[in-house]
């Protein structure tokens, strides 16, 4: 006999575990098992002030940066509608069924301010690093280095031919940070040639002709990579000249 659709009624009270909605072989289970931000929370206590409304949890933004880079999810607005609905993402953010998520604007604000002021994520990746070395995972005898560009998110329209060209530093904030960086073995300082073009809305990014396709403004993540399980051992971003690059592989060894 055919059975008649049911209609969900409003419960009173519900009992609900979400833990027992998370698959035993999802990839955050896997992950959680290592993930240990306990001192998240000390290492930025200088830089919030002691009044004032609570803050967003510092840890609760890094675990869902964290979901962001093992699920591809690129956009941080994205990113916080998939937390907002996937049990498995807020399990992982220890956020339960009705806790709030972040506004997306709120990691643009924390990324240009106290991560950056703190150096946060730089303290992150060499905390993953240090567990990978105590589990055995690097060897510390051969390494590779590895360049990619990262296109900047610019117009290849609006550029100038020299920095005369360029807003003023009081009223734009790339041009401050342009010129925060022009003696960075790195960036400015990685070759006395001028470029051929700057963007108005990055100058820091170079025009580069370095892949097939035409050419655009970008910059390049240079890693350096322990050959016995492929564990990326650090990691230094640089401008998109071949000068730089050999600079920043000098410095990833001293660190390493």
């Amino acid at each position: 006999m055919m059975g008649e659709r049911t209609v969900a009624q409003q419960a009173l009270f519900y009992s609900f575990n979400l833990d027992r909605h998370v698959p035993a072989d999802h990839l955050l289970r896997s992950i959680d098992r290592f993930v240990d931000l306990s001192g998240v929370r000390e290492h930025l206590r200088p830089f919030y002030s002691s009044t004032g409304w609570p803050s967003v949890d510092p840890e609760l933004m890094i675990r869902m940066l964290i979901i962001g880079y093992c699920m591809g999810i690129r956009s941080e607005r994205r990113l916080c509608e998939e937390v907002h609905v996937n049990l498995a993402y807020r399990w992982f953010c220890r956020l339960g069924l009705e806790g709030d998520v972040p506004d997306h604007s709120t990691f643009a604000k924390n990324r240009h301010g106290r991560f950056r002021d703190s150096d946060l994520l730089r303290q992150l990746f060499e905390t993953t690093v240090a567990r990978c070395i105590a589990e055995g995972l690097v060897g510390g005898e051969g390494f590779a280095v590895d360049g990619s560009l990262i296109r900047a998110d610019v117009s290849r329209q609006r550029a100038v031919g020299s920095a005369d060209a360029l807003p003023d530093a009081t009223t734009s904030h790339a041009v401050r940070e342009y010129l925060a960086v022009l003696d960075d073995a790195a960036f400015g300082g990685a070759t006395p040639v001028p470029p051929k073009q700057l963007a108005v809305a990055d100058p820091a990014a170079r025009w580069t002709a370095a892949s097939r396709e035409r050419a655009f403004f970008a910059y390049a993540t240079n890693y350096l990579i322990d050959l016995q399980h492929a564990v990326i051992v650090d990691v230094e971003a640089t401008t998109a000249i071949r000068q730089a690059e050999v600079t920043a592989q000098r410095r990833m060894i001293d660190r390493t």
